[in-house]
């Protein structure tokens, strides 16, 4: 009996921290002026804490047109993103703390290589690969913060 509750618990402890892994963080709508002067939307999940940026989009098989994850760092500085456990391709804006994009990259699946900054930034956008350059949004562009 004892052996069957210890089996239970590690199944429960187990299936907490599958489900922890795939657990959306709260969504903002974010706004990015093209040069053409449009402003397209997307609904991003906000990634503030270390943890919530560690985890990013890992384990997540759906991520669809129109969304994606915000990371917010403290301060500027030169960032690297991999695509550890990430089964989705993803597309990366590289952000300064005035909102421009400084750069856009692809990722793989997966991948361990690393994608970094070429300058300074204080965010950066994951969003489904193709995505900025289908929505029209590419180097110089602007999110809005607020």
């Amino acid at each position: 009996m004892k052996q069957k509750f210890v089996c239970i618990a590690i199944l429960l402890l187990f299936s907490s921290l599958v489900s922890c892994g795939t657990k959306k963080l709260p969504v903002k709508t974010l706004s990015i002026r093209t040069a053409s002067g449009a402003t397209v939307a997307v609904q991003a999940e906000i990634a503030e804490k270390s943890e919530e940026r560690a985890r990013g989009f890992m384990e997540r098989k759906n991520i669809p047109d129109g969304t994606g994850m915000l990371f917010v760092f403290e301060k500027d500085q030169i960032l690297s993103f991999w695509m550890k456990n990430t089964p989705t391709p993803l597309s990366i804006a590289f952000i300064d703390h005035g909102g421009k994009i400084r750069d856009i990259f692809d990722m793989k699946p997966y991948s361990l290589a690393n994608t970094v900054s070429t300058v300074s930034v204080r965010y950066a956008l994951e969003v489904p690969q193709g995505w900025f350059q289908r929505a029209g949004i590419s180097v110089g562009d602007t999110l809005i913060l607020e």
